[in-house]
């Protein structure tokens, strides 16, 4: 009895989270991932959308991370 409460209880739970959050679940299940938001490079494109540098600060240091040192 106690057995069969638990495991109604859990898949109403993993039903409660495929629904309210299907993107990040989704995500995992096809193996894609977002930029790690830590990324050099993903904070130079977000530093970049908001205007705390200009495009010529943008590609100086973007050309600088591309290259093999």
């Amino acid at each position: 009895m106690m057995f069969r409460l638990v495991v109604v209880l859990l898949i109403i739970a993993v039903v409660v989270v495929v629904v309210l959050r299907p993107d990040p679940i989704m995500r995992v299940l096809k193996g894609n991932r977002r930029p790690a938001l830590d990324d050099p490079r993903e904070i130079l494109k977000r530093r970049y959308a908001a205007g705390e540098i200009d495009e010529d600060e943008y590609l100086r240091r973007m050309s600088g991370l591309s290259q093999d040192w």
